[in-house]
């Protein structure tokens, strides 16, 4: 059996049954966290931090959480729209005038963080090394035409999305989206979750390891439609090997490309699920939370080729929301229960190929603590 560290209030014991049942099948190093009223009741971590199972998954390892990081984009956008900086129902030219280009001027803030707004390629990067460069990126997304009538329609902006809202947030601010969250986000909190991870914190990086039996070529994607069918997106294929790299690191893909562990994960989004402060500070009122679990959408998503629902930069899921990354990493938040349950790990599953359940049979267990 692997070693399991970390602490775990006695009520919640199933979640670290069900944390040590996947170190001892499927995963090689993970963290789980669950946080309740803004304070942790779980924080486990175990397992390997290398394919090769040579260095031990420690306390403050990191790894790319993928799509995970839309979870932080979305609460700087709330952020600042809690204080009166950010006008979540203006046109998003209001703040970036050149995006009203190309038939985009009734594109609103929501329609952008509701993955509504039309924009779901990036019609100029061929290549993942084009993705760094955010001015050229953000100059081509304000030139572009929406693919349907913005708020009529969802398809998922998988990484649109972080250029789109961090764009926002650098008009409205004068800072990056990497910035600004590490200023008033993961700074004010304690959170060690990074956008434009530096070298200092490299050593603590627990790479990705691709799906088996595939190699670190293996390829995001859209997902297979219930037709079978897989949407043919624009834009580069990223690799495992590119997520892996140093480049990646160093970048700022506010979609894709944020670095933390369940602890940091879960830290920051129980702000919301605790209607506004976490750790003993509050960030945002509790009507400031509100559109974190507001419905936006239902209805088919044209990307996932799904039924969703999109609320105001989350996935809605009954009475909770989150979303969760390329690969398996998840946070999943109930404003009801004030919980908040995130999980990351380094072992990739290919979701075309074999379901991935491992999350949600956390967020499961945890709410077994609860009764």
């Amino acid at each position: 059996m692997t070693d399991i560290e970390g602490s775990c209030e006695l009520r919640f014991a199933a979640v670290r049954e069900v944390f040590a049942g996947l170190l001892g099948t499927c995963d090689v190093g993970a963290s789980a966290a669950v946080f309740l009223d803004g304070e942790p009741v779980v924080d486990l971590w175990g397992g390997y931090a290398d394919v090769g199972r040579s260095a031990g998954w420690g306390r403050d390892t990191l790894t790319a959480v993928n799509s995970t990081s839309k979870n932080m984009t979305a609460l700087c956008a709330l952020l600042l729209a809690d204080r009166g900086e950010l006008d979540l129902s203006a046109p998003v030219a209001a703040y970036w005038p050149e995006f009203a280009a190309a038939g985009k001027e009734n594109v609103l803030v929501r329609h952008v963080l509701s993955h509504t707004a039309g924009l779901p390629d990036l019609a100029g990067p061929a290549a993942v090394e084009e993705l760094y460069d955010w001015d050229t990126v953000t100059a081509g997304l304000a030139a572009q035409a929406p693919e349907w009538e913005p708020g009529t329609a969802a398809g998922y902006h998988a990484l649109t999305f972080g250029f789109l809202v961090g764009e926002i947030v650098r008009r409205v601010t004068g800072r990056s989206l990497g910035e600004y969250f590490a200023q008033e986000v993961a700074g004010p909190l304690g959170a060690d979750f990074h956008f434009g991870l530096s070298a200092e914190h490299d050593c603590r990086v627990a790479p990705l390891i691709a799906p088996l039996p595939l190699t670190d070529e293996f390829t995001a994607g859209a997902p297979l439609g219930a037709d079978g069918v897989r949407r043919e997106s624009a834009g580069p294929a990223v690799r495992v090997k590119d997520v892996n790299s140093v480049a990646w690191r160093r970048a700022q893909i506010p979609a894709v490309n944020g670095f933390g562990n369940a602890r940091s994960v879960a830290l920051v989004q129980s702000v919301l699920a605790n209607h506004g402060s976490a750790a003993g500070v509050r960030l945002l009122s509790s009507q400031g939370c509100e559109p974190a679990w507001q419905e936006v959408f239902r209805g088919d998503d044209r990307v996932l080729r799904t039924p969703v629902s999109w609320t105001v930069g989350f996935g809605g899921f009954g009475g909770t929301f989150g979303w969760g990354g390329w690969g398996g990493s998840l946070v999943v938040s109930d404003p009801g229960a004030r919980m908040t349950v995130a999980y990351v790990m380094n072992q990739m599953i290919d979701r075309d190929r074999q379901d991935d359940n491992r999350g949600m049979e956390l967020v499961m267990a945890a709410y077994s603590g609860l009764r």
